[in-house]
């Protein structure tokens, strides 16, 4: 049934499911067609979490009532099984409930968005009453599929990029000749602690780095399985980590550990759910992982509480490559941890000096965890700057920049290009014989599509947006974050991971090939990009001249958490802690001519100096409120 003008959609997703990307994207891409919705805070997203009671049942109905909702939008892309259930138990109670426009209520529709075999169950069970969504859907497919009126949809989100449809070619004309199937291990070179408890990031790459350098590949790896106990799914992932070792194509693995791996390590976790992912919980398993994995570098998860300690955990028992924290993110207000957003600030801060006395490197999970919850470009790119600044001070002296493309997934490659260019300028500026920045590209987390052979081509074509970063020096990136074609589908498994290798390596020596030929076009010299990473220079100096002029100490715990509460990194899109940060959710942004920009009522763009002045009049009551919290006033 086509939506109706009044249409008021409602988002809903339990709080067992950490992704939000999916969501957040949907949402914007119905705002701006000019329809309002209203994404469940996190009382609603307790309540799907045990949605098969009937007391949170009428609550969720109450709220839907309350709210005027006449959409249902759900979301779970985990268990398959949990997912089927939670739709059924939604749908019931809105049967129950006389919800449903067919019965005289007011929900005219109902739709889902999760993994493809979730789909497909929820297609067979409920006959078509639900609608789905793979994740792979364009934004003209997404809305299409609602039934949005042609004359709704914006005309800047009807345009496209040539230069994504070129990639795309590209990837294309890979993986149809099959010959990166027989690309083999590229031979990285030896040298005395490689594969050891001394082996670091910088030693590997010092030692293997060449004129035409194939990057090193970084891998997320995380096998589970829920009818398993927690000791045989690390047994799997010890053998996952031996036959990548052994077959020799990835150079780095990142261990996919579950939430209570970095939430309660070392506890006894008796039945609680263990959300998926490797189910570490003793410093020796990190031990064996390590020799397992020999002689590619391993690295982590952050721990989400006791942070510090953890991180020493990591050093001491896995040798981490290098430590990542996320710094805004990974607590309450993203449901992935304990902490408020101060509390968290603080032991990041604590943690990063210890990291400091290490030598190892450090990386900030920010720009893209901004960015899944509708943060516009300058926020991506001012994230990154701040995290380097910070790092810096601190003592930090190897940064690894991990620039997500894709990110929402309908960014135009010209606008990422932009955005690393810019992010990766400004962390440049901060280098000299004690700072040196590592670029580390990795494609979008929801960019590939369900159809395995469609996702192959997309892998190859991301492979050649990453070298046109620096398209003029073949020794960029140094790393390079391995997103393997399946992760719409289902779960990488070692062979599906060493394939994701293979069409990376290969898309870009061909692509590094065709460029010295003059057959694809020189992208440093794109006159598009150029303009675009200008822009983006102009703003995010504007808004760190104003940080750095009006706020008190910005590179401290109590420094970043003003320069967020205050406004100055809007996030319209944050799902919890929405009190607390009424500054942050106070813009609205908007795709626009392939990025996303801060709009203002009307839809048109923000400048800069508009969002910095009216973040700096904020400043003093987050100070006060700093002040009256560390006086033991607020709680």
């Amino acid at each position: 049934m086509p939506v109706k003008d009044n249409e008021v959609f409602a988002y809903l997703k339990p709080s067992l499911d950490a992704h939000t990307l999916g969501v957040n994207a949907a949402a914007e891409l119905l705002r701006s067609c000019g329809y309002e919705v209203i994404t469940g805070d996190t009382q609603i997203s307790s309540i799907l979490n045990d949605i098969r009671y009937q007391s949170n049942q009428e609550k969720l109905v109450a709220w839907l009532r309350e709210n005027k909702i006449t959409h249902v939008g759900l979301s779970y892309r985990l268990d398959e099984g949990v997912a089927v259930n939670m739709v059924g138990y939604v749908l019931y109670a809105l049967r129950a409930n006389n919800m449903l426009a067919t019965q005289g209520g007011p929900i005219n529709g109902i739709s889902f968005a999760g993994l493809p075999k979730a789909c497909k169950m929820i297609k067979e069970q409920f006959n078509d009453v639900i609608l789905t969504f793979q994740g792979s859907e364009s934004p003209q497919e997404t809305l299409g599929k609602y039934g949005v009126p042609e004359e709704r949809i914006p005309a800047e989100m009807k345009e496209g990029s040539k230069y994504d449809e070129t990639l795309l070619k590209f990837g294309e004309a890979i993986i149809r000749k099959k010959a990166y199937l027989d690309m083999k291990p590229i031979a990285r070179a030896s040298y005395q602690d490689k594969g050891t408890m001394k082996d670091t990031l910088v030693k590997r790459l010092n030692a293997t780095m060449t004129d035409n350098y194939a990057p090193l590949l970084r891998a997320h790896v995380g096998p589970f399985s829920s009818t398993a106990t927690r000791e045989e799914n690390v047994e799997e992932f010890l053998n996952w980590c031996k036959h990548l070792s052994d077959t020799g194509y990835l150079d780095i693995v990142s261990i996919g550990s579950s939430q209570l791996s970095q939430s309660n390590f070392g506890e006894d976790w008796g039945d609680r759910p263990n959300g998926g992912g490797v189910p570490v919980n003793k410093p020796e398993e990190f031990e064996q992982i390590a020799a397992a994995a020999s002689p590619m570098l391993v690295r982590t998860y952050s721990g989400t509480q006791r942070i510090p300690e953890m991180a020493k955990v990591y050093e001491d028992h896995l040798n981490t490559a290098w430590h990542a924290l996320s710094l805004w993110w990974f607590n309450k207000m993203d449901g992935r941890g304990p902490y408020d957003v101060y509390k968290n600030l603080v032991e990041h801060v604590k943690t990063m000096k210890y990291i400091a006395t290490t030598d190892k490197p450090f990386e900030p999970n920010t720009p893209h965890h901004f960015a899944f919850r509708g943060a516009d470009d300058t926020t991506y790119v001012l994230s990154a700057y701040l995290a380097a600044k910070l790092a810096k001070k601190v003592g930090i002296k190897t940064f690894v920049l991990q620039i997500m493309l894709n990110t929402p997934r309908y960014t135009w490659g010209v606008q990422d290009l932009a955005k690393a260019r810019a992010a990766l300028s400004l962390v440049r500026n901060l280098e000299d014989e004690n700072f040196r920045v590592i670029l580390q590209p990795r494609a979008g987390l929801d960019y590939f599509s369900p159809d395995l052979d469609q996702a192959r081509i997309q892998l190859a074509a991301v492979s050649a947006l990453i070298d046109d970063i620096e398209p003029q020096n073949e020794q960029s990136p140094p790393v390079l974050h391995v997103v393997s074609y399946s992760e719409a589908d289902h779960l990488a498994t070692p062979a599906v991971i060493n394939e994701s290798v293979q069409i990376t390596q290969t898309a870009i020596q061909e692509y590094r090939r065709q460029r010295r030929a003059g057959l694809v076009p020189d992208m440093s010299k794109n006159e598009d990009v150029l303009a675009r990473t200008e822009t983006l220079l102009k703003r995010v100096g504007t808004m760190v001249d104003a940080i750095e002029e009006h706020v008190t100490d910005p590179y401290s715990p109590e420094g970043f958490y003003t320069i967020f509460a205050a406004g100055f990194m809007p996030t319209p899109y944050i799902w919890a802690e929405k009190d607390e940060f009424e500054y942050v959710t106070k813009w609205r942004t908007k795709p626009y001519h392939g990025g996303v920009w801060v709009v203002d009522e009307e839809g048109k763009p923000v400048s800069a100096e508009r969002v910095a002045s009216e973040a700096i009049r904020h400043i003093p009551e987050i100070q006060y409120r700093l002040k009256q919290r560390n006086a033991g006033l607020i709680i």
